[in-house]
């Protein structure tokens, strides 16, 4: 399990540019479950006319701003973060409530950490009176997170926040305003699981955004409560723990295709620029493993020094076919010409890889490897929790190889066809080098996974060093490839099922990478039926309280079960149908590639509907359906059906233009 994140009081600053804005929350590592951490308070919002202030939103200093009833107050016995709370005794007529103003036109969520003795209190919103979100609060004595979404707000207009009471106490901490996301898009269905945990994931993903320009506490975790003094958040959002005050770098890679879905591109690109800067010579090309949320500085729990802090090989290759996802989503040509992110992807596939191989002898390829000592003189595995001294890992180069196709496909982007030709050449010769050689012939339990630091293969289960492998399709396709997924959902649906859940949202992936839909499908809906459950870290708060889970249940409903890959800066979208068994249509609207939205419906695996929504321009559509068929219709016209293999399945497809405003109907029988 990686580490990560924090809840922090945000006290603000923001950006005369931007017009609405945000609060904070007050953290002080933990007293109770899911706990923040102390922050410094920042400069006084009075001088930034288009700000939304909540004042004291972490009860820190007492009951500054907020109006009570009678049975009502702040309280020390039970906080989130920090020192205080406030609290409703049960019974009728109790309110707690703080009235802001707004300095101008906005979006906003509205988050609040909540526990409760008993059922039916509320968490509400107004607008000038007028109650526009409300949450009826259930009986849980932990703290869970609750959000109001996408409140709108004019300059001048009266927000009421307020808790009232119901059947039992109800205490609340840390408050936080987020910017609504950019992107809203809806899930519909014959399904109504999908749509219910669409929503969900959506509204509980953009609670975790940063509004950029908000001044919060650095250095935070639970050591170190107070932190060591503030900054200025850059765009960005929560990757990790709610009690540290910074994202990590695996989980803000496996949160991304999610942000994405959300319209998150100005985080994205921060934050992977944030990893870029830091893979520096003096680090020996490794990012780092965690930045504070003002994108600068390292957070002080996991590093001590140029030499002393926490690294993992997954991550570095990662963060470079994440970066190229991100271009592909947003078309941001910044990921082919901005200096800082050109050369990270240079360094990590070129000197980074010279620099960490050097135990193992693998010929003519190079295999990047860890030392074999710990997370904090660089682990070959993002399994932290075995003691293998692991040289090589699965995990590690199967990144390796997605990490040469990014950049493959990142120099094409910049017109460098030699550059493009190198690296796919690397990346097929790495490819067949693991499945002639590093991993022999074996399949199932005898699949090797890794090596150690003498030498020794390793084979057996080893959770992500397992589950990567087919996951980053480094396994050629075929019967060794099944048995070894076989192999991976037995494990994991057993005695070896992590105990984290953050772990198992990675199986989604896997199983989608490789068409097992059906599969896919059940370990997303069992991620999603865990998230009312206490996580294994008690001060984390509930599984669905940790921010990955939202996230991935995004990203794994777009390009999982409706199989998006977009490609924004060539103005083309793929889409193949994953849809399960019993799912009989799925469709998607305002989803946002590029500057266009777009609607995309499935009706089972043999028909898909694309309109093209908004944006000026046009999309090259080319719809994919598996199997080999002669014809296709086109808006009910028959054409001569073309087919190509793709990760060894067959696939019929037909190419077509999608003008802004037309629908376009694909369907093969």
């Amino acid at each position: 399990m990686r580490p990560a994140r924090l809840s922090l009081l945000s006290a603000l600053a923001l950006l005369a540019s931007l017009t609405p804005l945000t609060l904070g929350h007050a953290s002080a590592a933990p007293a109770s479950p899911a706990s923040p951490a102390s922050p410094t308070a920042g400069p006084s919002p009075a001088k930034a006319p288009a700000l939304l202030a909540i004042a004291n939103p972490g009860l820190e200093q007492g009951a500054d701003g907020w109006e009570f009833t009678a049975g009502t107050g702040v309280a020390t016995n039970n906080p989130h973060g920090g020192a205080r709370l406030l609290y409703l005794d049960a019974g009728a007529g109790r309110k707690v409530s703080q009235t802001v103003t707004a300095g101008g036109r906005g979006m906003y969520d509205i988050s609040a950490w909540v526990s409760t003795g008993g059922p039916a209190g509320r968490y509400v919103a107004r607008v000038n009176g007028t109650e526009v979100a409300a949450k009826t609060l259930p009986g849980a004595s932990s703290y869970r997170r609750h959000t109001l979404s996408r409140i709108a707000l004019d300059r001048g207009d009266r927000l009421e926040i307020a808790f009232e009471s119901g059947d039992g106490w109800i205490n609340a901490d840390d408050l936080m305003v987020s910017p609504s996301s950019p992107a809203d898009p809806r899930i519909s269905s014959s399904d109504p699981k999908i749509v219910e945990m669409f929503d969900w994931s959506k509204r509980k993903a953009n609670s975790w955004v940063h509004l950029p320009g908000t001044e919060g506490p650095l250095n935070v975790d639970e050591n170190n409560l107070p932190g060591t003094g503030s900054g200025v958040y850059a765009p960005s959002y929560w990757a990790g723990y709610a009690n540290r005050s910074g994202y990590y770098s695996r989980d803000m890679a496996h949160q991304l295709a999610g942000a994405s879905v959300l319209g998150l591109d100005a985080e994205n690109k921060a934050m992977l620029r944030s990893y870029a800067a830091s893979a520096t010579a003096e680090h020996k090309y490794y990012p780092v493993w965690a930045l504070n949320f003002d994108a600068t500085t390292y957070l002080s729990i996991d590093y001590k020094s140029p030499d002393n802090f926490v690294r993992e090989v997954p991550a570095t290759f990662e963060l470079v076919q994440k970066a190229e996802e991100a271009y592909r989503w947003s078309g941001d040509r910044a990921y082919v010409d901005d200096p800082a992110l050109w050369n990270f992807y240079r360094h990590a596939t070129n000197e980074f890889v010279e620099l960490h191989d050097g135990l193992k002898d693998n010929g003519s390829v190079k295999v990047a490897e860890g030392t074999g000592k710990g997370i904090f003189e660089g682990a070959a595995s993002y399994n932290e929790q075995s003691d293998e001294p692991l040289a090589e890992a699965g995990d590690a180069i199967g990144s390796q190889y997605q990490a040469y196709l990014a950049m493959a496909s990142l120099a094409r982007g910049k017109g460098d066809r030699a550059l493009a030709a190198a690296y796919d050449k690397k990346a097929k010769a790495l490819k067949e080098y693991f499945n002639s050689t590093w991993s022999g012939d074996g399949s199932g339990a005898d699949m090797v996974r890794g090596y150690t630091t003498d030498g020794a293969p390793l084979t057996g289960w080893g959770k992500e060093n397992s589950w990567f492998m087919p996951m980053k399709q480094i396994i050629e396709p075929g019967a060794r490839n099944e048995a070894y997924l076989d192999y991976i959902d037995e494990q994991a649906s057993g005695a070896g099922k992590p105990g984290n859940i953050e772990a198992i949202s990675y199986l989604p992936d896997t199983f989608f990478r490789n068409n097992r839909q059906d599969t896919a499908w059940k370990w997303m809906t069992y991620v999603y039926d865990q998230k009312d459950i206490q996580h294994v870290n008690a001060k984390q708060g509930t599984n669905g309280d940790y921010p990955e889970i939202s996230f991935t249940l995004l990203g794994q409903t777009v390009e999982g079960l409706m199989g998006v890959t977009p490609n924004a800066p060539q103005r083309a979208l793929t889409t193949g149908s994953r849809l399960p068994s019993g799912m009989d249509w799925l469709k998607i609207d305002d989803l946002a590639v590029g500057d266009n939205t777009f609607s995309l419906r499935h009706d089972g695996a043999k028909k898909s509907t694309l309109t093209n929504s908004s944006g000026r321009s046009a999309y090259s559509w080319e719809a994919r359906f598996p199997g080999r068929y002669s014809t296709v219709k086109v808006n009910g016209q028959t054409r001569k059906a073309r087919t190509k293999v793709v990760d060894g399945v067959t696939y019929t497809y037909a190419s077509v233009s999608v003008g802004r405003g037309r629908t376009v109907t694909v369907e093969v029988r």
